[in-house]
């Protein structure tokens, strides 16, 4: 009887636990697809609850001591419990995020998680070079490296998402957001964005990555003026074969989300732009993420005079594509009345929240809400010494030698007396740019303590010679007759004098755009007084952008470009100084004599009536020319030095005729001809001579980074595919066409080798 009993009891509880398991909503059962469960969820949802899913709301701190009392901080939290937020941005830190996700969890009525947003752009604690200065190692795997430990920092503080890449095509150093991206060319940028989404995200399945986020779509890059927020004008053909190719390779890459851009392209705001983001990037794209406004550019739309009014603003938003709301809160306000008047489908509502509850559930984040939220992880990994020893080699592999005249560079660590002038030399602050997360001043390595840590027998003494104050974004710099004749004292004491002058990193990023982007006028007091001396003058550029340096190419013998130093930056700098670095970043940014110049860019088209490189070329009057300044640039894209250098042999093809179809092999044998080992970037561009559609003069379509010991030769091979021929037409179609083209190989896009073939 006992035994009866207990087997009735044993089948009871086996059929409550049937029951229960019967009970458990489809979504939240993890062995069932993604789209099963979104469409369980779906169907679960209010209309209220679906539009809160599109809002994204800018949260800060909302839980806590640091929180108590504060009304805003509240709200946000409430609509949370309502299913009103689908996203916070500027919610970091493991404990603060888990608190967060609790209320979101546990408090609201289906429990879906929320995701945490965060500009991590080139770091989260420990901060990498800028993008643009990463970008000019030509190292692919380097810039996924980096993301991926960016990734792994921001997972560990809670985050899910970021705010990068940029992959903005730029060509005008004014603007101030150049640093966030790869510079001018089309080709390179497009594998750095590959790069880069493949570094913050992985394949989604861990704890170690967060959600890419390519920005800004789209032709943000080409403000004009070089002015932050203004507006953008070009070409569907410009549009399709520069500066939209990155966000097709970002696409490729598996990126989750694209951030709409401010600008407007062909007349209409990015943010309602149909074209963008239906037709292209949805559509001929077939990309399955979702798109999220930049901050408040819904809204945006009725300042530009295209939207009437909030209301308007989320209507022609959402039915252009565009899918979450950051801050403007015009879909929060208006999408459900939207709906109810049949302006905005439950189709189109539905397509919308199921790209976000995607990335929700590939996150894992329905069976484990906090898995990203992880104290003890987050002591462990943020500023660990593996991340700050490859921020010193990013670093070391990002800064451009653009000058050595009579090898003054590398410095000899017996030398004994070292002069280092001016503050950017010694300004932890002014070494961070706008966008460095959860960096801090404190972690920053100067380039003085650099040097003091690379040769510490030696004496070393500084000088300030300017000083630099700050006002909100601004940077202001001064110098005064004591400041001058205390940087000429040191050195006149000194061997030799390293004098270090630029920009502060509070004018590199977002709203920091320059008219003047030559070295400030106090500084060049300064330089130009210790250069007066007669001593040996090095100069290192710390900056977030290139600049306008004729001077300094004309009248120092040698140049290092450290860009932002960033973390590691000036251990990075002394070890290229002292030479246990060989330099082999190169430009990834053409450099202009003057600012009248902009935009200079190597990949220009050719005019009716084009300038001859050689000054007295007959017919050089009624030309396309500058009567004050050269048209080319003072360094051209994919330029900069060496310790050692290297020869280029004469470029050799498998064949002068080319078929459809068929591949063209291109040879060059390149030697080390001096007494370092060192790197070099091989680079091969094309040049498409008669066209259907007018094509550049140069397009880089290779490069290969190579070591070579001194003295040592090696043969490099190329493979042109049909691909790489051919170009994009406004409507996105690829052509490709017979004819003459011509193939380009150097170290540079200036100095190179040329050989032609033809297509049939």
């Amino acid at each position: 009887m006992r035994k009866h009993l207990i087997s009735i009891l044993f089948f009871a509880c086996l059929s409550n636990l049937f029951c229960i398991a019967q009970t458990v909503a489809p979504y939240k059962n993890p062995k069932l697809p993604i789209e099963q469960r979104i469409k369980d969820l779906l169907s679960k949802m209010t209309l209220e609850e679906k539009v809160g899913q599109l809002n994204q709301v800018n949260g800060g701190v909302m839980t806590g001591p640091a929180a108590e009392g504060d009304p805003g901080a509240k709200a946000k939290l409430d609509m949370s419990r309502k299913g009103m937020v689908g996203s916070f941005l500027n919610v970091t830190g493991a404990k603060e995020t888990r608190a967060v996700q609790e209320i979101a969890v546990k408090e609201s009525r289906l429990g879906i998680p929320l995701l945490f947003a965060f500009d991590v752009i080139h770091g989260y604690k420990t901060i990498f070079p800028i993008p643009l200065a990463e970008t000019c190692s030509w190292d692919l795997a380097l810039m996924e490296r980096s993301a991926s430990m960016a990734a792994a920092e921001a997972s560990a503080a809670g985050l899910h998402w970021t705010f990068a890449p940029m992959v903005d095509i730029a060509r005008d150093p004014r603007w101030g957001r150049v640093m966030e991206g790869a510079g001018e060319d089309t080709y390179l940028g497009s594998k750095a964005s590959y790069a880069r989404v493949k570094g913050f995200q992985g394949d989604l399945t861990d704890v170690y990555h967060v959600m890419a986020c390519m920005k800004h779509f789209a032709a943000y890059g080409l403000a004009e003026g070089g002015r932050e927020y203004n507006t953008v004008d070009l070409s569907r053909y410009v549009l399709q074969d520069i500066y939209l190719p990155p966000f097709k390779a970002g696409v490729d890459a598996g990126a989750a989300t694209v951030m709409n851009s401010f600008n407007i392209v062909d007349g209409i705001p990015a943010s309602g732009n149909k074209y963008l983001v239906t037709d292209v990037l949805k559509n001929q794209w077939k990309f399955k993420g979702f798109v999220v406004s930049d901050w408040a550019s819904f809204g945006e739309m009725i300042t530009h005079g295209y939207a009437a009014d909030s209301k308007d603003a989320a209507l022609k938003a959402f039915n252009a594509g565009s899918d979450m709301d950051m801050e403007s809160r015009v879909v929060i306000e208006n999408m459900v009345q939207l709906v109810k008047e049949g302006k905005v489908t439950q189709a189109r509502l539905d397509d919308a929240v199921s790209r976000i509850l995607y990335y929700k559930f590939k996150l894992g984040l329905f069976e484990d809400p906090y898995k990203f939220s992880d104290e003890r992880r987050e002591s462990v990994t943020l500023l660990n010494d593996k991340f700050v020893q490859a921020a010193r080699e990013a670093s070391q592999r990002s800064m451009i030698l653009l000058k050595n005249d009579t090898n003054t560079l590398p410095l000899s660590k017996t030398t004994k007396n070292i002069a280092v002038i001016g503050q950017l030399a010694d300004s932890q602050a002014d070494a961070l740019d706008f966008w460095i997360a959860k960096g801090e001043p404190k972690d920053v390595v100067t380039i003085l303590q650099g040097i003091k840590n690379k040769v510490p027998q030696s004496n070393v003494s500084f000088a300030k010679g300017y000083t630099i104050t700050t006002d909100g974004s601004d940077a202001l710099y001064n110098s005064t007759e004591a400041t001058i004749a205390e940087a000429v004292n040191t050195a006149k004491s000194s061997d030799v004098v390293i004098a270090v002058v630029g920009l502060s990193g509070k004018v590199a990023g977002e709203a920091r755009a320059l008219t003047n982007i030559e070295i400030p006028a106090e500084q060049m007091k300064v330089l130009q007084a210790v250069k007066a001396t007669g001593k040996p003058v090095i100069v290192v550029v710390s900056t977030g952008r290139p600049m306008v340096i004729p001077w300094l190419s004309q009248n120092v013998p040698a140049i290092l470009y450290a860009w932002m130093p960033c973390t590691q930056g000036g251990n990075a700098a002394a070890d290229i100084l002292f030479g246990d670095y060989n330099p082999s970043a190169k430009t990834t940014m053409s450099f202009p004599y003057t600012t009248g110049q902009i935009p200079v860019y190597y990949n220009q088209k050719s005019t009716g009536r084009p300038y001859q490189d050689e000054p007295n070329s007959p017919g050089n009057f009624w030309v396309s020319r500058y009567r004050d300044a050269p048209n080319s640039p003072l360094y051209p894209f994919g330029y900069g030095l060496s310790y050692t250098t290297f020869d280029y042999s004469s470029p050799i093809l498998n064949k002068a005729e080319l078929n459809r179809g068929e591949s063209l092999i291109v040879k060059v044998t390149i030697k080390n001809t001096g007494k370092y080992d060192g790197e070099e970037i091989v680079q091969l561009y094309i040049r498409d001579m008669v066209a259907s559609l007018v094509r550049p003069v140069k397009e880089l379509k290779g490069f290969q980074k190579i070591m070579l010991k001194a003295g040592e030769s090696k043969e490099v091979t190329f493979t042109l595919t049909n691909s790489d021929l051919s170009f994009y037409d406004g409507e996105g179609k690829s052509h490709l066409e017979p004819g003459t083209f011509k193939v380009f190989i150097g170290g540079n896009s200036r100095d190179v080798k040329e050989v032609s073939f033809s297509l049939k």
